[in-house]
């Protein structure tokens, strides 16, 4: 959703019709029409627009993965702007549906105009209005009766069948099975674990939550404890990509757990250790950090389709590793939301599990300790995707971590950058693109913008060696959200740490910046571009000019000169 709703936005930026779908609706703000189609004068309070506003609401979270409305856009992508404030709308919203639907509604600025965007989660009940049950259908709102509303939704809740009592009895459990779950337990630094792991078989079990009343196996204990016919796991490792097994694992008759423990050896063997400097604690770490990788193949048997019989597919070539666990993403969950989404799983017994036996993480914290041990040593972000299958597939790409890069997280002056997920990802994204801002921070962070310009406002008295990391990009226009750059110092001591450690980098050209910016922010002055790059204005205007003759940009004005002069974004 929040990808559709940054598109639109973009769209509109750019002067061109947004094409109303599914999930995103535009909505003229109802009562701003006068006499002859006259636009009058908006008001923060509106009840008019309430009661036009709420049907619309409520059809959005009656339908499958919620939507967005534009308030402020006629359906024709004429912007006519709101004034509506957006707590009181959200609280009047509220009460008009018997507090089902709790909305965010955040403002905009498009060309100049305010604009409402207002995201609507997925009902978890029915939510009436005018006793009439609507949900979304293609661009439109239809009327569908109760009782094919509950059947959706019993589609779509996971019925969690790793919770029920399996065919297995406790006695079922492999001897093998149950000393690699000792194993894990006694590894982990938890006391309370350390003692579990020495209880006998049953209460060991027992106290796991693996068998029911009656004394059987539930489906998630015999799946780690017993296992399946066929292998759950299927390990491969080459050095090149088209180049020599070395090494597989795919066993079947074999328990989950001593599945996992020989892939976790195998691939701890063929991940190499590089010793590293910068006032790291540890001065050695693996080419792809341990725990990321451990996490991305627990994920891959934890949420997987187990009613599928095929193996979860580990592929260990050089520096990368890519998991391919069947099924697709449960209900809710996609790669745009994967980091803050509410933890979920088709198998809760399952991940409980892993959890409770220390081989998984909790509460969703995995896939964020995934992304900082990635980013911390250099490396891009895990790439987590679904394909045709559907199947979901992780890829972790690492090869040399980045010393370099880790002795300038290391100076910085504040060391939450290297513990917090959102100030780590935010400064990695800045030097990667140059600049960031909380329009396109946002996404990134798969955040509101309001907690993207937190993170940004963090950063902002961010230094190194006693100079700021950011510098704040003067000629945006008001109304609009601030940009910071990436200061000259900062972006020097890294380049002088990486020429030291004979590490080169691939930073964005002027031209790349100034042509992302422009796309982002619809338009791009030379004051702007001076900030960006670090650079005097008078000796950047080359760069907006050819970027202006490749039919890139266009002026404001057919002068080029003068106060305010600017160029604008041409959209492909």
């Amino acid at each position: 959703m929040q990808s559709a709703v940054r598109s639109a936005l973009e769209t509109l930026h750019a002067g061109n019709r947004v094409v109303e779908r599914k999930i995103l609706d535009l909505k003229e703000e109802s009562g701003r029409r006068g006499p002859g189609g006259q636009i009058l004068a908006g008001q923060p309070t509106s009840d008019a627009a309430v009661d036009k506003l709420a049907p619309e609401v409520a059809c959005m979270a009656n339908t499958p993965g919620g939507g967005a409305l534009l308030v402020g856009v006629a359906d024709d992508s004429t912007i006519i702007g709101t004034q509506l404030d957006e707590e009181w709308l959200r609280g009047r919203l509220y009460d008009k549906l018997d507090r089902r639907v709790t909305v965010e509604a955040y403002p905009v600025e498009i060309r100049g105009q305010r604009i409402l965007v207002i995201v609507i989660p997925e009902a978890i009940e029915p939510v009436r209005y005018n006793h009439k049950l609507n949900w979304r259908v293609s661009d439109r709102c239809v009327e569908i009766d109760a009782s094919s509303w509950h059947e959706r939704r019993r589609r779509h809740l996971q019925v969690d069948w790793s919770s029920h009592a399996s065919t297995h009895s406790a006695a079922d459990a492999r001897a093998g099975a149950v000393e690699v779950a000792r194993d894990f337990l006694r590894d982990s630094a938890d006391s309370s674990a350390q003692e579990l792991a020495d209880v006998p078989t049953a209460d060991l079990l027992r106290r796991l939550n693996a068998v029911d009343g009656a004394g059987m196996l539930t489906n998630a204990a015999a799946l780690l404890f017993v296992g399946r016919a066929e292998p759950g796991l299927d390990y491969l490792r080459r050095d090149v990509a088209g180049g020599d097994s070395l090494a597989r694992v795919r066993r079947s008759h074999r328990s989950l757990l001593e599945q996992l423990q020989e892939v976790f050896t195998t691939s701890r063997a063929y991940n190499p250790i590089t010793h590293v400097n910068g006032g790291l604690a540890q001065a050695q770490v693996r080419q792809i950090p341990e725990r990321a990788l451990r996490e991305a193949i627990v994920n891959g048997v934890a949420h997987r389709e187990w009613a599928i019989t095929a193996p979860t597919v580990v592929e260990h070539v050089g520096g990368l590793l890519r998991v391919t666990s069947p099924g697709g993403f449960v209900w809710g969950v996609s790669p745009e939301n994967i980091i803050n989404h509410p933890s979920s799983s088709r198998n809760t017994a399952l991940v409980d599990l892993l959890a409770s036996l220390r081989v998984a993480e909790r509460e969703g914290i995995g896939i964020d300790r995934m992304f900082g041990d990635m980013l911390r040593l250099g490396y891009g972000p895990p790439d987590i995707a679904e394909i045709d299958g559907p199947s979901v597939v992780t890829r972790l790409i690492g090869n040399h971590p980045n010393t370099a890069w880790i002795q300038w997280l290391n100076q910085l002056s504040n060391p939450l950058v290297r513990s917090d997920l959102r100030l780590l990802m935010s400064v990695y994204f800045a030097v990667t693109n140059g600049w960031l801002d909380a329009r396109v921070l946002a996404p990134y962070l798969q955040v509101s913008e309001a907690e993207a310009t937190d993170a940004i406002t963090t950063l902002v008295d961010l230094t190194i060696d006693g100079h700021p990391v950011f510098v704040e990009v003067r000629g945006t226009p008001a109304g609009t959200p601030r940009v910071m750059a990436l200061s000259e110092q900062a972006r020097t001591s890294l380049t002088d740490l990486e020429r030291i450690a004979n590490i080169r980098r691939s930073w964005p050209t002027r031209e790349d910046i100034a042509q992302a910016y422009a796309a982002a922010r619809g338009r791009i002055s030379t004051t702007e571009l001076g900030d960006l790059v670090g650079a005097h204005a008078t000796n950047i205007g080359s760069v907006l000019n050819s970027l202006a003759d490749r039919g890139v940009l266009e002026p404001s004005r057919e002068r080029r000169r003068g106060a305010g002069f600017h160029y604008l974004y041409v959209p492909d």
